[in-house]
């Protein structure tokens, strides 16, 4: 295409822009419809390669496989919750309390920094058996007793980090290390979302502080920035500015809106693939539409003062918790993929010392408001399909630590699932005889992630995103699904 005469002379170019790619080219022939013959392409291409199409994050995309799920809510015990004080008792360690451990269970302590004269330290909790099933729960979590048939609980597994900040990233992205796709992220970018009007993946905390390691959790890594998760605020108003100003209101938005995508679009002409650019792009318009369909998402006012009850919204204590355990029914409701609720945001649960006091806070905190999500999913007829994921980056250790509380347990911990294709009144796996190693059917995290992925029908080692060369992977090179807790 040639320049005007005057255009070298000019020192703000040519008065229009020049397309600078093939991309370009297209998006600007016949009037924007060459983007159609572009998608035709990259499809293609995409095919031919094995390499799924970079697409919208709005846009849905089949599964590998029919899955039960078509969300996930993870209810993520922030700071490693103590599976000997609630899941899975040891009458064992009740024996040993206060003994050296013993030789034969050394193994974790020289990365501990620790001797082998920490004394064992039983448990104050009282268990009991609940539901027709029959599962171990401890009096810390009467409301989720109550569950128990529809849950399964995996009492052995494992993960690779010590420290919060890696334990963190590792069950949320499959990695110790910082930088890869979380798996909301993955789970997005393998199916979109079925709402237009909401973010496909939300993140909500119980408290100003965020979790270890910060919105890395929730961050995209390599993958296009519009896969990833958007943190609402804590509190009766999540979602600031999400009401238009009247001055702007109709036509003045919109049109303001269209100027600053059109500001925007020529910034990103002639600067190759920034997935950054284009997310911004995206959530300009996502924003848009947020402004109709947010306000009333999360107008929890609309709730009737029975089910308000029942997550707890009426007890100063359970406020917070019940608030966003409520607020991530109402989303998944409307179309959203994937919810991450973090309860006691900020390692609260990192009972170093002070066990009793720690853990008896935060289980009062969040115990009724998770029993509430999964009895109102399951009378709405959501359960089904709707994926809930209770645990932490790991658990405690049955040596005492202070003389009153828990040391970090990466190698033998408990998480449950309920609804979502999961059996229901089933436990899986155990720990040893005092609960520090997982010995029977080990469940890695990368087992949690696949079996996570299997329930929304998704193959985990089908779902890869190339990059640098190498067709990634939530599990890498590892990773089996845990099918004997599938219904």
């Amino acid at each position: 295409m040639a320049q005007p005469e005057h255009a070298a002379s000019d020192p703000c170019g040519p008065h229009y822009d020049r397309p600078v790619s093939r991309r370009d080219f297209l998006a600007r022939a016949g009037a924007g419809f060459g983007n159609l013959a572009l998608w035709s392409l990259l499809a293609s291409e995409a095919r031919a390669s094995g390499k799924a199409p970079q697409l919208a994050a709005s846009a849905v995309r089949q599964p590998h496989f029919t899955g039960k799920a078509k969300s996930v809510i993870w209810c993520f015990i922030d700071g490693g919750p103590s599976h000997i004080d609630l899941f899975d008792p040891k009458p064992e360690l009740q024996k040993l309390a206060g003994k050296p451990l013993p030789e034969s269970f050394d193994r974790p302590l020289t990365a501990m920094g620790k001797t082998a004269f920490t004394p064992l330290m039983g448990t104050k909790r009282k268990f009991a058996q609940h539901g027709q099933s029959g599962i171990w729960v401890s009096d810390w979590l009467p409301e989720i007793a109550t569950c128990v048939d529809d849950i399964a609980v995996v009492r052995s597994c494992h993960a690779d980090g010590l420290n919060h900040v890696g334990s963190v990233c590792q069950m949320n992205t499959g990695s110790i290390l910082g930088g890869r796709p979380s798996l909301g992220s993955w789970c997005l970018y393998g199916l979109g979302s079925e709402s237009q009007d909401l973010p496909g993946y939300v993140v909500l905390t119980d408290s100003g502080d965020n979790p270890p390691g910060g919105n890395r959790n929730w961050g995209t890594g390599f993958m296009p920035a519009t896969f990833q998760g958007t943190k609402f605020r804590d509190g009766k108003y999540p979602i600031l500015h999400v009401s238009p100003s009247q001055a702007l209101a109709g036509d003045r938005q919109r049109n303001k809106l269209a100027f600053i995508q059109q500001l925007n679009q020529r910034h990103l002409n002639g600067r190759g693939d920034d997935d950054r650019l284009e997310a911004r792009i995206a959530s300009y318009e996502l924003a848009f539409r947020m402004q109709a369909a947010a306000p009333e998402a999360v107008d929890l006012s609309s709730e009737s003062v029975e089910t308000q009850a029942l997550y707890g919204l009426d007890d100063k204590h359970t406020s917070r918790n019940g608030r966003n355990c409520l607020l991530a029914r109402r989303l998944v409701e409307r179309g959203v993929r994937c919810v991450q609720l973090y309860l006691g945001s900020g390692s609260k649960w990192d009972a170093h010392t002070n066990m009793e006091g720690n853990h008896s806070k935060y289980c009062r905190e969040s115990d009724k408001p998770v029993a509430g999500l999964i009895k109102d999913l399951k009378r709405r007829g959501m359960l089904d399909d709707t994926l809930v994921v209770w645990g932490g980056e790991f658990g405690r250790t049955p040596m005492s630590e202070s003389g009153n509380g828990r040391d970090h347990n990466p190698w033998g911990f408990t998480i449950w699932m309920a609804g979502g294709g999961v059996k229901g009144g089933v436990t899986y796996g155990s720990t040893d005889e005092i609960g520090l190693y997982a010995v029977d059917n080990p469940a890695h995290v990368n087992d949690i992630h696949a079996t996570i992925l299997h329930t929304l029908g998704l193959d985990h080692e089908q779902l890869t995103l190339m990059h640098n060369g190498r067709a990634e992977r939530l599990t890498g090179v590892a990773g089996h699904v845990i099918t004997d807790i599938l219904a």
